[in-house]
């Protein structure tokens, strides 16, 4: 099992376990090695993303394995130039999926269209590929693999959705890199407990979470000024609200539309 670092974190008392190391030790990687992963290593991860919960039973997801060079090459330009889409142990692609269903419906000669194409289960498939994906992750660190989430692929979601020859109803949600880390950095401090975790009812004491925003953005300017050796120190609420002051991937609405998702 890899090192693992657990930062601001108090045990309370809490016996830990691999698990629960494994959970609270991840980081993003984004450096591998060339050594790839085993078909069995591949089987079990995607066996263990098939364990998550899934709502209704329905499943409605599925998972792309890319090991051609030239695919993960193209992939990774289309990703953003991120050249741990290509150089890593695999690549795999979580999809929103209810192109069975709708075969499934066909089989049975039962009408589904107005259900699969109804916002509800678009939701529904995303956060089943989701939940997959992160038993994955978990499978994946605890055989000492890392990974890194690729949601740059809908930058050019067209492109890749073509590429991976998806049909109707099928579309890619996210990619993630797998493989033995080359380097290992330090785990990014996450939020307050107290920003994540409301009781009964949601807190919206706007003072409360500026103290917590001061606080939190000193720990994070910090972190970055570590790991970049004094070439970064941005804080979290300025890092945060330069991404969202321009929308970005405004085409995601027109091609969830064109696959047949959110008509209702």
């Amino acid at each position: 099992m890899r090192d693992t670092i657990i930062v601001n974190f108090s045990y309370g008392g809490i016996a830990m376990n691999e698990t629960i190391e494994t959970l609270l030790g991840h980081r993003s990687i984004r450096s591998f090695t060339d050594q790839p992963l085993t078909d069995k290593q591949i089987e079990v991860i995607v066996r263990s993303a098939q364990t998550a919960s899934t709502s209704s039973f329905i499943q409605a997801y599925s998972i792309i394995g890319i090991t051609n060079p030239s695919t993960k090459e193209t992939l990774a330009e289309l990703a953003g130039n991120q050249p741990y889409v290509k150089d890593n142990g695999h690549f795999f692609v979580f999809c929103a999926d209810l192109y069975r269903h709708e075969q499934a419906g066909a089989y049975e000669n039962t009408d589904v269209y107005e259900s699969i194409e109804s916002t509800e289960k678009f939701l529904v498939s995303a956060i089943d590929a989701s939940l997959a994906a992160q038993n994955a992750a978990v499978a994946a660190e605890s055989l000492g693999l890392g990974l890194c989430y690729i949601g740059g692929l809908r930058n050019n979601i067209e492109k890749v959705s073509k590429i991976l020859d998806l049909p109707a109803y099928v579309v890619p949600l996210f990619g993630m890199c797998i493989g033995y880390p080359a380097k290992q950095p330090e785990p990014k401090p996450r939020l307050p407990f107290e920003n994540i975790y409301h009781k009964e009812t949601y807190n919206k004491d706007t003072k409360e979470l500026t103290r917590s925003f001061e606080a939190y953005n000193d720990v994070i300017s910090k972190y970055y000024y570590r790991r970049t050796k004094g070439k970064r120190d941005d804080r979290w609420t300025e890092q945060i609200a330069n991404m969202l002051k321009e929308p970005k991937r405004l085409h995601m609405k027109p091609f969830l539309e064109n696959k047949g998702f959110i008509k209702y």
